[in-house]
């Protein structure tokens, strides 16, 4: 085994931190006892607030794709339409899982090369006179290429367009991340799990749920049991669940939400939006391009980095992981050894950054693969100015991807 830490630098799971560790790492608890209240009632509370919502919040012992599957069975019916941008693979992903329940899947295909286009969307309900569109689908942050779409711009598509369909998100990759706004933004059902910005294992997911998607639920019929809201409905009030939660994550999503408490959730934004503009000066340095076309749309989660032709990205990963025991993303579908992703997300600071893309220019070199040098000296160089100006309370400068926000 290779001495030191291995570095974990995927888009998610992200770094578990120590603190979230020694959470978790107790006696199970009785689910049921009188002393859970606590837990499970500061678990939804706190979740209600990274959501940014009055609303419901349900928490299921399961990865985000079975909150997918949650959002749709709750509020739909069998062959009810919805309407899915494709961002990328995960949005491909959760159109296929829409077909699989029984549902019309209408894909708006992207180019995989930014966030989801709002007129788009708008002119595909305006067309849409008979009402079959029961709800609009998009992921905020599409992970597979590291594109952010204006969730807000979306909502005032649909409102333009007159069109009661509901609008549901995923936020997986991006809650707790990129600033995210439930209510006002007029989410119906936002969608996420623990793995990504709440720095837990995977192993939890959650719906934020609102007034309108309640009501559809009282008329949906597709089939639902494990994720029915209404069971869930009772023994949340009081803090407690239907079925046997995932007690230990539990614990760890309570210390997660106090550590983002603690930085206060527009500091986290902020060394994200940082952490983002200095791998992306890294990527200009390099002289290598990045996958999402429009700087407004990158993400401060990821930044996947496009290969030079006729060079595996595959190969290059491989490379990195045996010689610096770092683990980077890979591509995905289309974009299959053609892309790596470097993940600077959840628990995460500037030395660390700086070690990552050490190991990203290290690996670059002893693969072969065609670049310039001094990747790292240009986000240090970032990173100076971006932290005075940080601890002095100013306003940032480099910011790309402010204006999607």
């Amino acid at each position: 085994m290779p001495s030191g830490r291995h570095f974990l630098q995927i888009p998610g799971p992200s770094n578990v931190p120590d603190r979230i560790l020694r959470a978790m790492d107790r006696a199970v608890t009785d689910h049921r006892g009188p002393n859970f209240a606590e837990i499970g009632g500061k678990a939804l509370e706190g979740m209600r607030e990274i959501f940014g919502t009055r609303e419901r919040v349900v928490i299921y012992p399961a990865s985000g794709t079975g909150a997918w599957e949650a959002a749709l069975a709750n509020t739909m019916s069998p062959g009810d339409r919805v309407l899915m941008y494709e961002t990328g693979h995960f949005a491909a992903l959760w159109a296929r899982l829409a077909g699989k329940l029984g549902l019309d899947a209408q894909v708006i295909k992207g180019d995989w090369r930014s966030g989801a286009d709002a007129a788009a969307i708008g002119a595909a309900l305006s067309e849409d006179r008979s009402g079959r569109i029961k709800a609009v689908c998009v992921v905020h942050n599409e992970t597979s290429t590291g594109a952010v779409s204006d969730i807000a711009a979306v909502r005032a598509a649909m409102d333009a367009a007159g069109h009661p369909a509901l609008l549901m998100v995923d936020t997986i990759s991006s809650l707790a991340s990129v600033p995210y706004a439930h209510d006002e933004w007029g989410v119906d059902v936002s969608i996420s799990g623990s793995q990504k910005g709440l720095m837990l294992p995977p192993g939890l997911s959650f719906n934020a749920i609102s007034k309108k998607a309640e009501a559809a639920a009282g008329s949906a019929a597709l089939p639902r049991s494990y994720w029915d809201w209404e069971e869930m409905k009772g023994p949340n009030e009081t803090g407690y669940f239907p079925y046997t939660p995932a007690t230990n994550l539990l614990y760890a999503l309570n210390e997660a939400i106090d550590m983002l408490r603690e930085e206060g959730l527009e500091a986290v934004f902020a060394r994200h939006r940082r952490h983002a503009a200095a791998t992306r000066a890294a990527v200009e340095a390099w002289g290598l391009e990045v996958l999402c076309a429009v700087p407004a749309d990158r993400s401060p989660v990821l930044t996947a980095v496009m290969m030079p032709q006729g060079q595996s990205a595959d190969d290059f990963r491989a490379v990195t992981l045996k010689h610096y025991d770092m683990s980077l993303g890979n591509g995905l579908s289309k974009v299959a050894d053609r892309v790596f992703r470097i993940g600077h997300l959840g628990d995460f600071n500037d030395l660390m950054l700086c070690g990552t893309l050490a190991g990203v220019e290290m690996g670059l070199r002893d693969a072969g693969v065609r670049h310039r040098p001094g990747g790292l000296a240009a986000a240090m160089d970032m990173l100076a100015p971006a932290r005075r100006q940080a601890a002095e309370g100013r306003p940032e400068e480099h910011t790309e991807v402010q204006a999607a926000q």
